[in-house]
């Protein structure tokens, strides 16, 4: 794809004012249970910071809030047929989007298919061309660039194909270049500052921090700087390094940097920020092999995602900490009702989900953050049951056939 390198400390980054905490184990293995925050040291490095970092993590921590979604909108348009097109199904994202954007279209009676654009720019510009291909009433650009794939988007827009994105563009909401009737994510400076006022408060304001990002994605390489800029808020908080290792190279790659990680910062490695939840699952086998314990540090949250894989880790105190879960199956949801609204002509919706921070302490040993109230919500807006479709609904029409 590209080449990669590290990329220096950032000087932006605070000086560590106290001591960090030693990093525990001393067995093979993982224990397990909740991870435990290092102990309080005697004097903080950014008391101010820190009590606002505490209150702001408490509230984001809460699963008891209602549904705050469209509450009206048009009823449900009949036989249509949407393709998603995935950077990489191997992001535990992307797929948990598309598994709900499967669900809500059999819930509206809609015909839904995904092509993988396997994490490479050729691969996603050769699906996307396949999907532009197939004609479809809608697109899906699940979660790479558009800008990658600026001629079929062209091409989309000639044939006025909407398209609607997830974690396509830097904000939620329409966006006029790239041209997308909506792009569905939570605000990345939300999910970026709840994740490091989560480091800060964990580590009761001292800590040093490695943050994991993919700098070939926008949105993940802003999201990545917010939270190192955030960090820098807490003088006690030094950003020991930024390792730039690509969503499709985890499995490869984030081994072996966490060893020389381990071998470069052994005391004073003690909390990480990943982008994506996936760098912790291929994090986890560097660490048991330095008998570090899965409960201990480096703790780890995850700014942004929250697959089942995370929930499994952090319920059992395996190598991460916490996780910043978007709610897949609800922006899979919103992706079908978004396009309806497309298709009745009417706008976007507005709606952008808020934060929320998942640990063991309040995941309920669930796997995945999936608030209550958006279904029975949809399925009132498109009026009830899921309407009945036509016998040719179910195969690709070309737009001659629909317009």
């Amino acid at each position: 794809m590209h080449p990669y390198r590290k990329t220096a400390l950032r000087g932006a980054a605070a000086v560590l004012a106290t001591a960090v905490t030693v990093l525990a184990g001393c067995e093979r293995g993982a224990s397990t249970g909740a991870a435990s925050p290092p102990p309080r040291p005697a004097t903080g490095g950014c008391p101010a910071v820190l009590a606002g970092a505490e209150a702001a993590v408490r509230q984001a921590e809460k699963t008891d809030g209602g549904w705050h979604g469209p509450a009206t909108g048009p009823r449900a348009v009949t036989g249509r047929t949407l393709v998603l097109v995935a950077q990489t199904m191997t992001n535990p994202g992307v797929a948990g989007v598309a598994e709900g954007v499967r669900e809500a279209a059999r819930a509206i009676g809609w015909q839904v298919r995904v092509i993988d654009g396997q994490g490479t720019p050729a691969g996603i510009q050769e699906a996307f061309g396949q999907a532009v291909a197939l004609r479809p009433d809608g697109i899906v650009i699940g979660g790479f660039d558009p800008h990658l794939t600026s001629q079929q988007v062209a091409a989309a827009g000639a044939d006025r194909i909407p398209l609607v994105g997830w974690h396509a563009v830097d904000a939620p909401g329409p966006s006029k270049d790239p041209a997308l009737f909506t792009n569905v994510t939570t605000r990345v400076g939300d999910v970026a500052r709840i994740s490091a006022d989560w480091v800060i408060a964990h580590a009761h304001g001292a800590a040093g921090v490695v943050v994991f990002t993919d700098a070939s994605i926008p949105f993940a390489r802003n999201k990545s700087d917010l939270i190192i800029r955030e960090l820098a808020t807490c003088a006690g908080v030094r950003l020991l390094a930024e390792e730039n290792i690509p969503l499709a190279d985890t499995s490869s790659r984030t081994p072996q940097e966490v060893s020389s990680l381990l071998s470069r910062f052994p005391d004073r490695w003690t909390h990480s920020v990943a982008i994506n939840d996936v760098y912790f699952a291929d994090a986890a086998p560097a660490l048991r092999a330095t008998r570090r314990k899965g409960a201990g540090a480096p703790f780890g949250i995850g700014a942004g995602d929250g697959d089942p894989s995370a929930f499994q880790r952090i319920n059992s105190g395996q190598f991460q900490a916490a996780t910043v879960p978007e709610a897949l199956s609800e922006q899979g949801w919103q992706i079908v009702d978004e396009f309806n609204r497309a298709f009745a002509g009417e706008p976007a919706s507005g709606y952008v989900a808020p934060v929320h921070v998942t640990t063991a302490a309040n995941s309920g040993g669930a796997a995945s953050w999936d608030p209550p109230g958006y279904r029975a919500a949809y399925r009132r807006i498109w009026g009830g049951a899921a309407p009945s479709a036509p016998a040719a609904a179910g195969q690709m029409r070309s737009a001659a056939m629909r317009r």
